[in-house]
């Protein structure tokens, strides 16, 4: 079987330290968005510096600084799946010297009743994708080892939010019906495209990852709801995902 072939115990040919080398600490937290929309608001919202870009074949990819309650904070807008999103972290590792990441993005939930008008904070992730089979030992799936902490944190900030299982998947229009029941009825309650292969690579390279998510669409119904997915709400809730995602900094 494949799974039986991945190897995380010799070095690799490659590192992203060979492609970026390794910069001092710039600061210590850095935030990760999936959104242009977030981005261009903190743009204008904070008085940001550009201090590193990740370079890749679709384009340049800024990380800024900023300042906030006078912590010094990082942030860029990521590629989606677990293969962009974690090969970005080990990368912007190198250019920023960052050591804590804190991301968030939206989901579709599989129980609308227990997500609805909530956040959402994974506690571990079925890995129906590749990435993370190359940092981590094949398994079902990877522990969200911050979980604990964001919850306590949004306790701290009244935020309500539920605790659970996600499914990661790299197949987003293969997510099938009957793979669906199988993941929610090991306790799933969301689907998203990051969150197994991100733990990987923090786990293997000794860096802290936390975690939240919003629900966009539906899919524990009758028929595919695309809900917020997309629309004005959603864009919203994205820029107020980055302020909570700024007080969770100052709790770490």
């Amino acid at each position: 079987m494949i799974n039986e072939t991945f190897d995380i115990k010799t070095d690799a040919i490659i590192n992203p330290e060979s492609c970026y080398g390794y910069r001092n600490k710039i600061c210590d937290i850095c935030i990760v968005t999936f959104s242009n929309v977030v981005v261009d608001n903190i743009l204008n919202k904070f008085k940001c510096t550009q201090i590193a870009t990740i370079s890749s074949a679709n384009g340049n990819f800024p990380i800024y600084k900023f300042k906030y309650k006078e912590k010094e904070i990082a942030f860029y807008m990521s590629m989606v799946t677990s293969t962009g999103a974690g090969t970005f972290i080990e990368e912007a590792r190198c250019l920023t010297g960052a050591t804590k990441y804190i991301m968030f993005g939206s989901c579709g939930t599989l129980n609308k009743e227990i997500t609805a008008g909530k956040l959402i904070v994974p506690t571990a992730a079925y890995r129906d994708e590749g990435f993370s089979y190359h940092y981590a030992q094949a398994n079902d799936y990877i522990k969200i080892k911050n979980a604990d902490f964001v919850a306590k944190t949004f306790d701290e900030l009244g935020l309500p939010y539920v605790m659970g299982k996600t499914w990661t998947t790299d197949g987003i229009y293969r997510e099938t019906r009957a793979n669906m029941e199988k993941r929610k009825a090991e306790g799933c309650i969301a689907v998203e495209m990051e969150c197994a292969g991100v733990q990987a690579v923090c786990d293997f390279r000794g860096i802290e990852l936390y975690n939240f998510l919003i629900s966009g669409d539906l899919l524990d119904a009758p028929e595919w709801d695309r809900r917020i997915l997309g629309n004005e709400e959603e864009k919203n809730h994205q820029i107020k995902s980055f302020l909570i995602a700024l007080e969770l900094s100052l709790k770490i």
